[in-house]
């Protein structure tokens, strides 16, 4: 199982990003997938998930802001990030839903102004 993140940067607020993150090792196309970000000194937290039919979940705190899609044939999960604010600073991750192992390498993402 691998997870390979990219498409973070430094950001000033009110922008926007597109992660990616390329996924192998299991079956892709069954997996809830979802989008996970750690800040300093803080626990890791998912911000959203895509499940095989495409049913969306979001935080609250990025509700609105964020869009979680997928490619199946490119076993590739994706996130548009808009309206970025200081907080969403965090190193962000994909991983499976319902177990989550294999942690990638991330990619930073900072907004600062």
């Amino acid at each position: 199982v691998q997870f390979v993140e990219s498409g973070g940067a430094l950001v000033t607020p009110g922008g926007s990003l597109r992660l990616s993150c390329a996924a192998s090792g299991f079956i892709f196309i069954a997996t809830t997938m979802g989008w996970y970000r750690q800040a300093p000194g803080k626990q890791r937290e998912i911000v959203a998930q895509i499940d095989r039919t495409s049913h969306l979940i979001y935080a609250d705190s990025v509700k609105g802001r964020f869009i979680i899609s997928r490619d199946n044939a490119k076993n590739e999960v994706y996130l548009q990030m808009n309206s970025l604010k200081p907080e969403d600073t965090a190193v962000y991750y994909c991983n499976r839903v319902i177990i989550q192992t294999d942690w990638g390498q991330g990619t930073q993402v900072t907004v600062s102004s």
